[in-house]
């Protein structure tokens, strides 16, 4: 049990322990992501209490810059902090699934790149309950470990359902399965034949597989054959960081991880960034982008639309870049022009509609 200690291992569980299970039937027309069950979003006076959990790194560096733009943009949040670092006991970590469950909603903080695919538009959903991140490791004998992955029916279905209506709703024309059937026939091959058979239901839809590794390698070769790709749960992990590269490194993307009654939002790459840790050089961009995420999901949409349009300004019209996207601009310089862009956007008071 030692092994739970490390929180760093701890905290990518959170989706699986929330009971995650992504589902597509809207209980709100503006949420895109949500479960087929009102979530019990704590709402008081109008605002809504969300768990924020820093982490290690630049997390609680990227934190403070979202409660510094939330407050500007007047957006109804507040947060109940909860700490969890690479020191946490077990005892800690539970505390901090509790106060996830209270909430409903939990946003957590988690090098040059260059930006080779400004243009490029994929989604991976990434199956986030099983596979080999189930934790079933032991040693048989000394210096003989086996490690289970476990793929079921039902969870393999759950992901392919979500991947094509989501695809349908979003006006997506193909969706690509990742697997590695061609070794491992029983486990990968049932995730495999379900994406396959569930298929069948979208005829409209194109549908392919292919091959983990010959995926990374045409990821980076000719990305734009790719729209929606369902994945389990290690090559999501694996192949959502190559993308992540593409378009510019772990500073910029956000990810999402929904279940029935619990969402949970973070950056979507899962680097803490200890190196640059408090230097005033880290890209705040994906903690903002998994903010206003978070704010969509709890129906936010006009203080989201607000953030959003200032973050695209920052970056792609006043150029305002950090190191990791060839830049020179500080963590600072970013926030401080979003911040003024969101004062320009707010002046007129009627922004809100």
């Amino acid at each position: 049990m030692a092994a739970l200690r490390n929180s760093l291992a701890l905290l990518p569980r959170l989706p699986r322990l929330l009971g995650a299970a992504p589902r597509v039937t809207s209980t709100c027309p503006q949420r895109t992501f949500t479960a087929s069950q009102p979530f019990p979003v704590a709402q008081y006076g109008g605002r809504f209490t969300v768990t924020m959990i820093p982490g290690d790194g630049i997390g609680p560096e990227m934190m403070g810059y979202v409660r510094n733009i939330f407050r500007y943009a007047g957006v109804p949040v507040d947060f109940e902090e909860i700490q969890i670092t690479k020191d946490s006991t077990e005892d800690e970590f539970e505390k901090a699934l509790i106060c996830i469950k209270r909430n409903g909603v939990a946003l957590k903080g988690g090098k040059r790149h260059p930006l080779r695919y400004p243009d490029l538009d994929i989604v991976l959903i990434r199956e986030n309950t099983e596979g080999e991140y189930s934790m079933m490791e032991h040693e048989n004998v000394s210096g003989v470990v086996e490690s289970l992955k476990v793929i079921t029916r039902f969870a393999s279905e759950r992901i392919a359902r979500y991947a094509f209506q989501y695809a349908e709703r979003n006006g997506r024309s193909k969706v690509t399965a990742i697997h590695k059937a061609n070794i491992m026939k029983i486990s990968d091959g049932l995730f495999l034949e379900t994406c396959w058979r569930v298929s069948k239901e979208y005829p409209h839809l194109e549908f392919s597989d292919m091959i983990v590794d010959n995926t990374c390698m045409q990821l980076v070769s000719k990305p734009h054959q790719f729209d929606v790709m369902i994945l389990p749960n290690l090559y999501g992990n694996v192949v959502s960081n190559v993308a992540c590269g593409l378009v510019g490194g772990p500073g910029l993307l956000s990810g999402r991880n929904y279940g029935e009654h619990f969402a949970v939002f973070e950056p979507g790459t899962r680097n803490t960034g200890t190196s640059v840790a408090g230097l005033n050089v880290a890209n705040p961009v994906a903690m903002l982008n998994a903010a206003c995420d978070m704010l969509d999901h709890l129906g936010l949409t006009a203080h989201s639309g607000l953030i959003r349009k200032a973050i695209d300004k920052t970056i792609n019209v006043d150029l305002i870049h950090t190191a990791d996207i060839g830049g020179q601009a500080t963590s600072l310089d970013v926030v401080q022009n979003i911040i003024h862009e969101v004062q320009e956007a707010t002046k007129g008071g009627s922004w809100l509609g």
